[in-house]
């Protein structure tokens, strides 16, 4: 009887602690979506305050190279700390020289092209049409996946991605009555953008499966950081960074190295090991439109009269990559990232 009862209370024991992974997983989901969507608008935000409170000679401080540069490497530490055990020696040896080729590649294209392509088209669009272009992203990563992996996808995603572009377009189309007139650079560099984060997606699903992922992304952060000094300086002189210990920048860098950079990637990780699939992939499908709507609440920005049927048709995108229009059908998810830049850190977001 004993023996029963200690079997009963281990079991519900048991089912209470995998309800509340469950609950952790939803919310730390969910989390990661908003905090990710709202990477765009807090990085525009900042630098629209360093606008109003140069420095120096009537400079700005809070750009987005310093933001980014410096953020990435504050982000370092904790993120060394969670994955010190991919970090030891003897895992790091074990990586031949077509790893670590591979690695710096995937690092270039997504932490230092990625981030630069989406900095520019902040810098001359809106945060809804950075968030809405990248919606070529899912389509794309399909297409490359099939072609260049090999990996075959359900019709039924490659359908709902093409609606939620399709809803996206009709957003920015209506800003200008179809005209595209209003389609410049900021756009363009969107759209390159996100290609430059599909093919570095791609690269590392395509050569990097012995690498952990503790390694991955701190070798990431590094050198991508690395890399965009490198390139920034090249180009622009090295006068780009010389506000990189300017007061207001280390006052103000903490709220997206630690928001965006740390705390995203926390809740992220803590949502792939605990919520499911399901969750996971409803939870980044609405990523676009939170971004859209925190772009609206903290910038002001105004998406045009196609906001509201084109948001109706990625919600039906949702809804039908999801099967609720079935009444007895089962669906098979595809577990993706949400995308800030884009993201920033990962600005889709950017990593």
């Amino acid at each position: 009887m004993r023996q029963a009862t200690a079997l009963g209370k281990s079991t519900a024991y048991q089912s209470n602690s995998a309800g509340q992974n469950v609950l952790w997983g939803v919310l730390a989901a969910w989390a990661a979506v908003l905090i990710y969507a709202a990477a765009n608008p807090i990085v525009v935000s900042l630098v629209d305050m360093g606008a109003s409170n140069l420095v120096g000679g009537g400079r700005n401080a809070l750009t987005y190279s310093n933001l980014y540069f410096l953020g990435t490497l504050i982000s370092v530490v904790p993120l060394a700390y969670l994955f010190r055990r991919d970090l030891k020696p003897t895992r790091v040896r074990r990586l031949s020289r077509k790893d670590w080729r591979i690695l710096t590649l995937s690092a270039f294209l997504s932490s230092a092209l990625t981030p630069a392509l989406f900095f520019f088209a902040l810098s001359e669009t809106s945060v809804s049409n950075v968030a809405l272009i990248s919606r070529i992203e899912p389509p794309l990563f399909l297409m490359g996946a099939l072609l260049v992996l090999g990996e075959r996808f359900d019709t039924r995603t490659m359908i709902a991605a093409l609606m939620a572009l399709t809803g996206a377009i009709w957003i920015i189309a209506a800003q200008d009555r179809g005209s595209w007139a209003g389609f410049g650079l900021g756009e363009a560099a969107a759209v390159a953008g996100t290609l430059s984060y599909v093919a570095s997606t791609l690269v590392a699903r395509a050569g990097l499966k012995r690498v952990p992922l503790g390694l991955f992304t701190v070798y990431r952060a590094v050198a991508g950081a690395a890399m965009y000094f490198t390139g920034a300086t090249v180009i622009f002189g090295p006068s780009v960074f010389q506000d990189l210990f300017e007061p207001i920048l280390w006052q103000w860098v903490w709220v997206y190295a630690g928001i965006v950079l740390v705390m995203g990637q926390l809740v992220w990780a803590m949502a792939l090991k605990t919520a499911k699939a399901g969750t996971i992939s409803l939870a980044a499908s609405f990523a676009p439109l939170a971004a859209v709507l925190i772009a609206m609440m903290f910038l002001g920005e105004d998406p045009g009269p196609g906001l509201m049927p084109g948001a109706a048709m990625i919600l039906a995108s949702i809804a039908w990559a999801h099967g609720l229009f079935d009444r007895n059908s089962s669906v098979t998810v595809t577990v993706k990232r949400p995308s800030p830049q884009l993201s920033l850190g990962q600005p889709r977001p950017v990593d």
